[in-house]
């Protein structure tokens, strides 16, 4: 009789041992599944143009030359109408980010800064220069550096780098998303993101 307690209570060891050992095993795999679908959500977001702008601006140029004494100068002017195309991206594919598979918590350590692009379209009118003071290439330069100046002022004024930062959260929510569903953390830098809208406040 006392050998056939004993065995069973073996048998019951051994069992609890194989699940015991099973469950880890099983624990450690879905681990490591769930850390390869954030590694993939993150590799997959890439380039993301978050939004467009179009601006017109009519500029006045003048350019004054003296000829031979401070009396005498000649004169170039023109008139040009700029339409330009803006668009504010992140690229999101420099995110920085950092996985702990131990305490289930992925760290946004950095966002690369928007990138801002402007294609101008330049039109010329009433062009007019002397002689003396013809239009030359470094005039279309100055001009084109003057009206990206312009333009640059406009766009800060404007709501496209406001709107640019929420279509950004919006692609982060993703992954507070898929990580709350897996019961992981999400974190940016030192601040835990607990609910979506703690990321409206974190700063870029």
């Amino acid at each position: 009789m006392r050998k056939i307690l004993f065995g069973v209570i073996i048998t019951l060891v051994i069992l609890f041992a194989f699940k015991h050992c099973g469950n880890k095993n099983k624990d450690k795999i879905t681990l490591q599944e769930n850390s390869a679908l954030i590694q993939e959500s993150l590799k997959n977001v890439g380039k993301l143009v978050v939004t467009e702008g179009h601006f017109s601006q009519v500029f006045t140029y003048n350019n004054s030359k003296a000829i031979f004494t401070s009396y005498i100068s000649a004169e170039k002017k023109a008139l040009v109408v700029v339409n330009a195309d803006v668009t504010v991206a992140y690229d999101l594919s420099k995110i920085e980010y950092k996985i702990d598979e131990l305490s289930k918590t992925l760290t946004i350590l950095s966002i690369p800064k928007e990138e801002i692009k402007i294609s101008p379209d330049f039109e010329y009118y009433d062009v007019q220069a002397d002689f003396l003071n013809p239009f030359e290439a470094k005039d279309y330069n100055a001009i084109k550096k003057t009206v990206n100046a312009a333009l640059m002022k406009k766009i800060e004024a404007s709501e496209l780098k406001s709107n640019a930062k929420n279509r950004l959260i919006s692609e982060l929510s993703k992954f507070y998303i898929l990580t709350n569903s897996l019961g992981w953390t999400l974190r940016y830098n030192e601040t835990p993101i607990t609910e979506l809208n703690t990321l409206q406040d974190i700063k870029l």
